[in-house]
């Protein structure tokens, strides 16, 4: 029970109450509606964040720089157009290589990375994040968690979790015993979207996806080339197929709707998409699988594909021949200037191949066309270290993520750049942010003291520490408050950044 008693506890402890009220009226409204609120957006947000944060405590995300910011790049452009895009969205990749995406509570979306790799064009990807940030916004989750009469608060908050969990599929153990725990405090079954809600995000989602200037068909489109695929036989269907069931019907309404929408006259997939799709067939492959030969049959035409060829390119670094790389990259980048991905990878097959002056000539160039860039970076930052440069890697870091919201894992590069440099205050204050991202205000706390009992400490850090320490230790008592004496964010029960 450790981990899902942790869902259900935020749950109660927050905003569960206001759900009890809607538990005695079956016919709940459309609370996508802002008129319509029946929970707390703050607790359904804590309750995701706590998964995601077991998600990454498993690595269960593929947090790769450039993936990540890709698919929450493209996330964002599509719920941006929902009329509540002031909610904070956030898209994670999921290292299952099946066909799968779901909604989790607080504006979370995940995707497992085997449906970005079928995706035959953006606009397919892009229905498919359209229709996850549909149930977002719809609350579609909530709802069918309360939709059991008279169900306990505390198994409504585990059963949320478990839904929320389950529904991805072929996770790790500790994931699953935390649905049958979640299943034995009373749930009777998972609860999968109703096919009301199914066809209710099929028409937000489109909206999403035509706003946003993606082509409206690439959602009927991709569950029709799944369900043609895959049929419906137990032994091959996809887990995508079981809790999104896609049937002629419901396929026929999305393309009578996508007609009647306003259709871009031409839609061409970014670049990225492409060159993604290939950084995550290189980084899932598994050791046995001949990458070499896959590409070498790939990129052997006339004018192979820019993503072909970077396919291979990546492949060759990730499998220790980061020299054959170089030769590789360089024309690429003379026909490229503007695509980031090829430089970045550039200067760290220079860097693999013990070109290190070359390799960070390569990123510095890079920043100056393209400052503030996230993946490139955060990659320059870790050859300058792997430079013995870690000064400059705490600076560069430093002015990124002052300007753009770092996630947990470059927060802890930046505190790992700090304490290469010798700057133990910093080193052990961005450890804190760390923590902070992960919602365990306790050990942010022991983070604070000891960044102000380092040396050599200038006033402008110790009145940084200070009033950091007072903002968390504010939290934690305002929490204690709003729970009754409880501290449901402390310790290592806490929740996950974004």
């Amino acid at each position: 029970m450790s981990k899902f008693r942790v869902l259900a506890a935020a749950a109660v402890f927050g905003g569960f109450a206001t759900y009890a009220a809607a538990q005695s009226n079956p016919d709940l409204p459309d609370i996508g509606n802002p008129a319509g609120t029946l929970a707390n957006l703050d607790d359904e947000y804590q309750i995701g964040r706590m998964i995601i944060h077991e998600m990454r405590d498993q690595n269960y995300l593929l947090e790769d720089p450039e993936v990540s910011d890709y698919i929450q790049t493209l996330g964002l452009r599509l719920a941006s157009q929902a009329p509540d895009s002031s909610r904070q969205f956030h898209y994670f990749v999921v290292r299952e290589g099946d066909i799968n995406a779901e909604a989790l509570p607080g504006a979370f979306v995940v995707v497992n990375y085997g449906t970005i790799l079928v995706a035959d064009n953006e606009s397919e990807l892009a229905g498919v994040l359209a229709h996850e940030t549909a149930h977002v916004t719809q609350r579609h989750l909530v709802r069918g968690a309360l939709a059991a009469e008279h169900q306990s608060l505390e198994t409504a908050a585990a059963i949320l979790g478990a839904i929320a969990l389950g529904a991805l599929g072929g996770g790790p153990a500790a994931l699953e015993g935390g649905i049958m725990a979640a299943q034995g405090m009373g749930a009777q079954m998972q609860i999968n979207f109703t096919r009301d809600q199914e066809y209710e995000a099929d028409r937000v989602g489109m909206g999403y996806l035509a706003h946003a200037g993606f082509d409206p068909l690439g959602m009927p489109n991709f569950f029709e080339v799944l369900s043609r695929t895959y049929g419906y036989g137990e032994s091959n269907v996809p887990r995508m197929l079981i809790d999104h069931p896609v049937t002629s019907d419901r396929i026929a309404e999305a393309r009578n709707r996508a007609a009647q929408m306003e259709r871009p006259k031409h839609v061409e997939d970014s670049v990225s998409f492409g060159l993604v799709k290939e950084r995550l067939r290189v980084l899932t492959a598994t050791d046995e699988f001949d990458l070499r030969g896959y590409y070498a049959g790939r990129v052997n035409m006339s004018d192979p594909p820019l993503a072909a060829v970077y396919g291979q390119a990546l492949a060759l670094v990730q499998r220790n021949h980061a020299a054959e790389a170089i030769p590789i990259l360089q024309p690429l980048i003379a026909q490229n200037q503007g695509v980031i991905m090829l430089q970045t990878l550039l200067g760290q097959a220079q860097i693999a191949a013990g070109q290190i002056k070359e390799g960070l000539a390569t990123f510095e160039r890079a920043e100056a066309l393209f400052p503030r860039n996230i993946p490139l970076t955060v990659h320059y930052g870790e050859a300058l270290i792997t430079a013995n440069q870690a000064f400059k890697a705490h600076q560069v870091l430093l002015d990124l993520f002052n300007n753009e919201p770092p996630t947990p894992s470059e927060i802890r590069l930046t505190a790992l750049a700090a304490s290469s440099a010798g700057d133990a205050g910093d080193a052990y204050y961005y450890m804190g942010e760390y923590n902070i991202a992960n919602g365990e205000l306790q050990l942010a706390t022991q983070q604070l003291e000891l960044a102000l009992s380092a040396p050599d400490l200038t006033v402008v850090q110790r009145k940084r520490f200070l009033a950091r320490l007072k903002e968390i230790r504010d939290a934690i008592l305002e929490d204690r408050r709003e729970h009754g004496g409880r501290t449901p964010n402390s310790g290592n029960n806490g929740g996950a950044g974004g």
